[in-house]
């Protein structure tokens, strides 16, 4: 296992990296060129026979052939692609949910790709001043940004077509909701669980096999039913905090002791965060601020001394079957907009909102709040809470940096993506907006980098494409029956999970990062460190992370401990991607021609 921030870095930089000139005459000889990872599975049975018989790069090659730019939507599993035909054309995709990830840059005809931002960019390349402010925003880069200026990630589903040296990048597949479609209950239960039952069978592939446990629903349904497939015990790891609140070891252990699996259990302190912050921060291609990555990996880090090779996750049964909180507040949200307009607009609003008497009232200030959050838009409504605009932006960011970014680019992105989906629900549009925020560009980069940091690969049966098509055909209804969350998902399995897995509350691998900080120790001298260093950067006032360390942080440790988070992550990759190219991060002090926030 690597050692040291320099060891990490390489060793997660073991994708290839191509380089292909627009008047390249391409066939079988430069076949080196191309790109094939992942495990995809072509559904048409000439390509399944290609693949198993010649591997992926000839199955890939014919795949590209016969159906062009449609091939991607004819494979399963996942799988990042670049591959050439011979007419002088080139092809990338990605899985649906961008489980394998692909980067690419156009430098005059010259196409480059890998699987890594870090790898296309190459040392002279440019921080994009744009995506340090999307980071901030979500607290990742969402494709097809990537923190290096013209270095973009192929987004999840997308396909992109190289030819007379044009790049032309379109989605080959689009989430589509049957909404109106009617079966026996009885039927749908037990189909689901027979298509959850292959999907896990699919993911056994002879390597000795564990499961991330969290005691949440997904989780233990995942090593409940791998334990089924193979005909013993599944191997599951959890981690705990010794944090009120924050622990769900008790869950984890009532789910390993239903199903009798192999339990292994480890305790994160504020100790193995100091070890781990600057170690996982150097081996992302870009900042991440997503804080359950240190507990993931903790727990692939348990797994793989304890002999294991391939993890399992239960990452998607959430966001496929409506099992998030803000699914249920937003449709109670939505019930405001059946209330008559002339009373909506001509009485209520104006009555609570200009109200100040009404408006002291303890009662009433929750109406005029919830009056003030249903009368905004979806999506808008679902960025009110944003930590950095609730701040305030002028509050946060330096002049400088804001003179230089297009703040509402987040919220264009917003409203162009939760547009895409082709379903009428707001069930349905919220499950395919968290397709791509919270599954492709968060929680699938967290565990997967978690897993790779430890050696370890990952799969997601709960992604399996066969369950994924049965959720889009799945009654909105059934998903959130009223406000209860992922009814239809646990009705199936209530034979199957412990009642307690059924009735807890979602909570995952959640850090109590906030709660650790405002204690002295090694913890705080490293935040403190990470915030001092990045005051000379000139993205966040100084005065801020004065205020924010002195004031917000003891006030309310877990809201702000979570910008502290997100803030020292950034500085901890900059300072590791410093070391990495062995090269000062110069800062810039004045904003011109859109010059980056650091350059090398």
């Amino acid at each position: 296992m690597p050692t040291d921030v320099s060891d990490h870095r390489a060793a997660a930089s073991r994708s290839i990296v191509g380089e292909v000139l627009s008047d390249t005459p391409f066939g079988y000889p430069v076949r080196g060129n191309a790109l094939c990872a992942g495990n995809p599975r072509f559904s048409d049975a000439d390509l399944a026979a290609t693949c198993a018989r010649e591997g992926q790069p000839a199955a890939w090659t014919k795949a590209f052939a016969q159906y062009g730019a449609e091939a991607p939507s004819r494979v399963d599993g996942d799988f990042a692609v670049a591959i050439p035909d011979n007419k002088g054309r080139l092809l990338l995709a990605v899985d649906r949910f961008s489980i394998r990830t692909l980067c690419y840059r156009i430098s005059g005809e010259q196409l480059s790709f890998g699987e890594r931002a870090d790898e296309v960019a190459g040392a002279q390349c440019e921080i994009d001043r744009q995506a340090i402010f999307d980071y901030l925003y979500f607290h990742v880069i969402p494709a097809p940004r990537t923190i290096y200026k013209g270095v973009f990630r192929l987004p999840a589903g997308h396909s992109a077509l190289f030819e007379n040296g044009k790049l032309t990048v379109v989605p080959y597949w689009i989430p589509s909701f049957e909404e109106t479609l009617e079966q026996p209950l009885d039927k749908l239960k037990l189909e689901f669980r027979q298509l959850l039952r292959n999907a896990i069978s699919r993911q056994v592939d002879g390597s000795d096999m564990g499961c991330f446990l969290s005691g949440g629903t997904d989780s233990s349904t995942v090593a409940g039913m791998l334990g089924e497939v193979t005909g013993k015990p599944a191997r599951t790891f959890s981690i705990g905090f010794d944090a009120e609140g924050y622990d769900e070891i008790a869950y984890a252990r009532i789910a390993a002791k239903h199903f009798k699996t192999d339990h292994h259990e480890h305790y994160v302190t504020p100790d193995d965060l100091v070890q781990a912050i600057p170690m996982v921060a150097a081996f992302y291609d870009q900042p991440f601020g997503n804080s359950s990555v240190v507990p993931a990996y903790f727990c692939a880090k348990m797994a793989r001394e304890a002999g294991v090779e391939r993890m399992l996750g239960g990452d998607g049964g959430d966001e496929l079957f409506g099992g998030n909180t803000r699914y249920a507040k937003q449709r109670l949200f939505s019930f405001y907009e059946s209330i008559p307009a002339i009373l909506r607009y001509g009485l209520l609003e104006p009555m609570l909102k200009d109200n100040r008497l009404l408006g002291r009232m303890s009662g009433v200030r929750k109406v005029v709040s919830y009056i003030e959050q249903a009368s905004v838009p979806m999506p808008d409504r679902m960025q009110m809470y944003n930590l950095l605009t609730r701040l305030g932006l002028q509050e946060v960011l330096t002049p400088e940096f804001l003179a230089s970014v297009d703040a509402g680019k987040p919220q264009e992105q917003i409203s162009r993506i939760y547009k895409t989906c082709r379903a009428k629900s707001l069930v349905n549009r919220m499950l395919a907006f968290d397709w791509k925020y919270t599954l492709a560009d968060t929680d699938l980069p967290k565990v997967i980098g978690a897993a790779s940091l430890a050696d370890l690969q990952v799969g997601f049966p709960m992604l399996d494409n066969r369950l994924v098509d049965f959720s889009q055909r799945l009654s909105p209804e059934l998903k959130l029956k009223g406000l209860q969350l992922r009814w239809f998902f646990k009705d199936a399995l209530r034979e199957f999970l412990p009642e307690e897995i059924l009735t807890k509350k979602k909570q995952g691998f959640g850090l109590p990062f906030g709660i650790w900080l405002t204690k002295r120790g090694r913890l705080r001298d490293l935040a403190m460190e990470s915030l001092d260093s990045l005051r000379k950067r000139e993205v966040v006032r100084p005065e801020f992370l004065d205020r924010l360390m002195s004031e917000y942080l003891p006030q309310f440790p877990g809201y702000y401990g979570e910008l502290v988070w997100i803030l020292m992550m950034m500085e901890q990759w900059i300072l590791s991607s410093m070391f990495a190219n062995g090269q000062q991060l110069k800062c810039q002090t004045a904003v011109t021609g859109g010059a980056s926030v650091s350059q090398r």
